[in-house]
């Protein structure tokens, strides 16, 4: 017997559930383990990779029916979320719609239901309860079915690692509903997934909204105070997803460490590449090396001699802010200039 966890996954394609009989945050089986104990997949089940993808979006209707506060939906009487996850204000999640992911960003809410006190717990009062709720705020079910398993290993090795995750330990095994409500300005998604031990209910809320640039860049004359005076500065340099690549909002940043080192003609840096503790500490080791150099080699190709550079990785072994928060990770996540 397994209850769905909300887990956070930092490797490649790792689904876990835990036992029954263990405490809810205890981590348990990986998907490997999941897929030797059900011997096969329905044979209705097809890669969602392979089939031609039949949902679109724009076939919802937009309603204007009046919603409350995010997350719009209350379990029903009787009921409790089991975690008390703070709401995370922008980031990616994954929507099963029947036949492929869809990958919305914006606001999310996720936890997992159970029964309180000694209220016995129903799958189907849950279920029916959300399905009357969200209908009728104007939502939309766009699939009730069962993930096919090669589906759900393949889109988390797709995207190296799947943070908010409500019951995604039973996507093979348990059928997933998802609902969608569309409103003039933005979707909000609903997607649910029962335990197959009938003792609680994996769900999240997705609202999407586009991205708002809080960030402001550095400029080379504040780049070479913060050197004289600490020696180092922290700069937030955007890579592809688990690359080296650097992004191409991120080239006004290497315009102004340029300008940095154009205008201050005896400066010698090291570049310090740093990742959060996402993965293994060998590979955000290497990645961060990656990152480093593949800074110095944007500057050396923009006309800095590369004698006056050295890059160097750090990994996760040298973290500024708490890991334990998607806030500190993005803190963690940075290159910093040392002044030689």
């Amino acid at each position: 017997m397994r209850i769905p966890m909300i887990i956070l996954v930092a490797g490649a394609a790792i689904i876990t559930s835990c036992n029954a009989g263990n405490k809810p945050n205890q981590q348990a089986d990986s998907a490997a383990a999941n897929t030797s104990a059900t011997p096969e997949t329905p044979a209705t089940a097809t890669s969602a990779a392979a089939a031609p993808k039949t949902f679109d979006i724009n076939s919802v209707p937009v309603s204007d029916k009046p919603l409350g506060a995010f997350p719009y939906f209350n379990v029903p009487e009787g009921y409790e979320n089991y975690e008390k996850n703070k709401i995370v204000d922008y980031d990616r999640f994954h929507i099963w719609t029947g036949d492929h992911f869809e990958d919305p960003e914006g606001k999310i809410f996720w936890s997992r239901i159970t029964a309180k006190g000694d209220k016995a717990f129903s799958t189907l009062e849950v279920m029916k309860s959300f399905d009357e709720l969200i209908t009728g705020a104007g939502g939309v079910k766009v699939t009730e079915s069962k993930v096919p398993q090669d589906s759900v290993s393949a889109h988390i090795t797709e995207n190296k690692k799947l943070t908010y995750l409500s019951g995604w330990g039973f996507m093979g095994y348990e059928p997933t509903t998802t609902y969608l409500l569309r409103r003039a300005d933005r979707n909000i998604w609903v997607q649910i997934t029962p335990g197959d031990d009938g003792a609680s209910i994996g769900w999240a809320v997705v609202e999407t909204k586009p991205f708002k640039q809080t960030a402001t860049l550095i400029k080379a004359d504040e780049m070479k105070k913060e050197l004289d005076a600490k020696g180092h500065i922290a700069l937030y340099i955007n890579f592809d997803t688990d690359k080296a690549t650097i992004k191409p909002e991120s080239q006004p940043a290497i315009d102004e460490i340029k300008q940095l080192l154009t205008g201050n003609a005896g400066l010698k840096v090291l570049i310090e590449g740093h990742t959060d503790n996402s993965g293994t500490p060998a590979h955000n080791l290497k990645l961060s090396e990656d990152r480093a150099q593949s800074v110095k080699a944007a500057l050396t190709s923009a006309g800095i001699d590369g004698a006056r550079l050295q890059a160097k990785g750090l990994g996760q072994n040298k973290p500024v802010a708490d890991n334990g928060t998607e806030d500190g990770k993005a803190k963690n996540r940075r290159v910093e200039i040392v002044k030689i």
